[in-house]
């Protein structure tokens, strides 16, 4: 029999079909489903799990601001989707690769990322900000959806090598209008393979709302390829990791794919090149400032005597040095010679690159000695 699905009428309703282990105000909430999942969790880990949310914040503010003062050409800002990437990519095993788009800085801020890694890309001196085998982190993708498929055929790979790793593809409620993610999940479900599709549904695919493109929760679409899912808060970085270490025992314990949508929030632009004011109700981002991810984990830290105002004035002063840490080194960046495109395109010499070498270096030297 299939799953009874509910339509979505309304963003409070949205929320309600959920599931959660700490309301926006901070209490936990008994969760038969996911609190096995995460019943190791003590005080130091969720100061941790708290530590890194702030961090991410500060990298994403420093990113935004380095933008807007033309050191870098773009930014894909994250805040308050920390709880969504923290949360699970926490939860990821070191062997584990992940397949990201181009807004899971969180991501690759859990998996290691040096401070030059967060700007190089979007500064434009490599076409990769991080080192893919060292972070076990694909490179951001910036076509919609296309890392699905690249999951699933790294997936492949796992299966027929027998190894103990899990894919892992995180992708926004938009690309899930694309043709590749719905193929990507046709292929991980047709061959069992083990990987675990990410949607962070932040309600917004630039301007298009997510009740435009789906009446009903996004997770739901996922059993009809026979793909089983878990929709949790987004918001709640403890439902989150909850979800994900779900989602990986099950598909290292080869029994293929699963889905997780983790229903969150894009308090900032698209990317620093939209402005959200033209399409976006200024009311409905206040109602989200109530649910914002950090202050969730922060009350109830407080709450338990976990937490204290020396401890988070700690941690801001870490998340400052961060963001110096990667100002100073956008800054510090020297780009390359031009020409230097060419280098590493083949592990040999090629006389087409060489012939397309020259050629560009003529171009070049046109504009010697011009105004």
């Amino acid at each position: 029999m299939s799953p009874q699905i509910t339509p979505i009428a309304d963003t409070e309703q949205d929320l309600e079909l959920t599931e959660r282990i700490l309301s926006p105000d901070g209490t936990r909430i008994s969760n038969p489903q996911l609190d096995p999942h995460v019943q190791d969790v003590d005080a130091d880990q969720l100061r941790a799990l708290h530590r890194d949310m702030v961090i991410l914040r500060r990298i994403d503010s420093e990113g935004v601001a380095l933008q807007r003062q033309g050191q870098l050409g773009l930014w894909a800002p994250c805040q308050g989707q920390e709880a969504a990437q923290i949360g699970t990519a926490r939860a990821l095993a070191p062997q584990d690769y992940v397949f990201p788009s181009y807004r899971e800085t969180g991501v690759i801020y859990a998996r290691g990322a040096a401070p030059a890694d967060y700007v190089r890309m979007w500064r434009g001196e490599e076409g990769a900000g991080h080192d893919p085998a060292a972070l076990r982190v694909a490179p951001l993708q910036i076509i919609i959806g296309a890392q699905t498929l690249h999951a699933v055929g790294y997936a492949l790979g796992i299966r027929h090598e027998g190894t103990d790793e899990v894919a892992v593809t995180y992708f926004g409620d938009g690309a899930t209008s694309q043709g590749d993610v719905n193929e990507a999940m046709i292929f991980a479900s047709s061959y069992q393979a083990p990987v675990v599709f990410v949607c962070q549904n932040n309600h917004w695919a630039i301007s298009e709302p997510v009740s435009v493109q789906s009446h009903y929760p996004i997770a739901g679409r996922a059993p009809g390829f026979g793909i089983p899912s878990l929709r949790v808060d987004g918001n709640d970085v403890l439902a989150c990791m909850a979800a994900m270490r779900w989602a990986l025992a099950h598909a290292r314990a080869g029994k293929g794919p699963a889905y997780i949508e983790a229903v969150t929030y894009r308090m900032g632009p698209h990317t620093t090149a939209d402005d959200p004011t033209r399409y976006r109700d200024s009311a409905e981002l206040e109602a989200w400032r109530g649910r914002d991810p950090i202050a969730r984990l922060e009350a109830h830290l407080r709450a338990s005597g976990n937490l204290s105002d020396e401890q988070i004035a700690e941690t801001q002063m870490a998340a400052d040095e961060v963001a110096g840490q990667m100002r100073a080194a956008c800054l510090g960046m020297v780009t390359r010679p031009a020409l230097a495109v060419f280098d590493g395109v083949y592990a040999e010499p090629h006389t087409g690159l060489e012939r397309q070498r020259g050629e560009y270096a003529a171009y070049i030297s046109s504009f010697d000695g011009e105004a």
